[in-house]
């Protein structure tokens, strides 16, 4: 074999390696790119989540003073105080614990008519709606066949889900708080 030809096979060989080791890398980057552009949207999404809920816990609040129980033949009624400080709530979930059962109530800012569920007093009580900011509102919530165990507020902000800002378990009777 010639000097000339043994040159020339040997530096296509080099060239080849190169470039396949060129394409390894630029297959690994782009892999690496393309994983944290997905782990980065992830993570931005879920600090979105959080951020809504963080710092608002104590806001949306049940109050203690307007919540209590009246008995009514057999079944029971039930009164308690929503409270909604400086924060912008889409809705709040309302879930009231019975014997074993659980009701639950989404009252959102747009009035509506829930089952067994009246704002306390008003012009129309039947169409139930939020409290505004600062503000607070009292509703009726009827057709428990047990006493009261657990009131539980769980608001949404900013479309995210918060966990539970509020509860109460240790419910009066509304006879004896007159």
């Amino acid at each position: 074999m010639s000097r000339k030809s043994h040159y020339k096979k040997t530096s296509k060989k080099g060239l080849s390696t190169i470039v396949t080791t060129v394409i390894l890398v630029a297959l690994s980057m782009a892999a690496v790119v393309i994983v944290w552009l997905f782990v980065n949207n992830l993570i931005k999404g879920e600090i979105k989540n959080s951020e809504s809920c963080y710092g608002n816990y104590d806001k949306i609040t049940i109050n203690k003073q307007y919540t209590c129980y009246e008995k009514i033949g057999s079944n029971y009624k039930l009164r308690f105080g929503l409270s909604i400080g400086d924060v912008s709530v889409d809705n709040v979930i309302v879930s009231v614990s019975s014997g074993g059962n659980v009701n639950s109530y989404t009252i959102t800012n747009t009035p509506q008519q829930i089952t067994n569920l009246v704002m306390y007093s008003g012009s129309n009580p039947t169409n139930v709606i939020l409290p505004g900011k600062n503000a607070g509102v009292t509703y009726n919530a009827t057709g428990f066949s047990n006493m009261i165990d657990l009131v539980k507020i769980a608001p949404v902000i900013g479309g995210s889900l918060c966990e539970v800002s509020d509860s109460v378990s240790d419910i009066g009777n509304c006879a004896l708080l007159v």
